[in-house]
């Protein structure tokens, strides 16, 4: 009979193997979970690409579903 594998992975802050059904995943700790926290609320961590505004860029920006090349319905008035 096959072996089950078991999803592990590694927590981000201090690289300690952690098993999926842990309490503090994907942390191994709440020590852990704090620290990375703390990162993000320093600034520490950055997304690495800005966020912008389409419409502040200057770009013609569509919704889905509102693209107005539709063909008309020629029954309605």
């Amino acid at each position: 009979m096959p072996r089950r594998k078991i999803r592990t992975l590694r927590c981000p802050t201090c690289r300690k193997i952690v098993v999926r059904a842990d309490p503090d995943f994907p942390f191994c700790s709440d020590r852990c979970r704090l620290i990375d926290l703390g990162k993000w609320a320093s600034g520490a961590y950055v997304i690495s690409t800005p966020v912008t505004d389409p419409e502040e860029a200057g770009l013609n920006y569509t919704p889905p579903g509102d693209h107005g090349d539709e063909p008309k319905d020629r029954n309605r008035q």
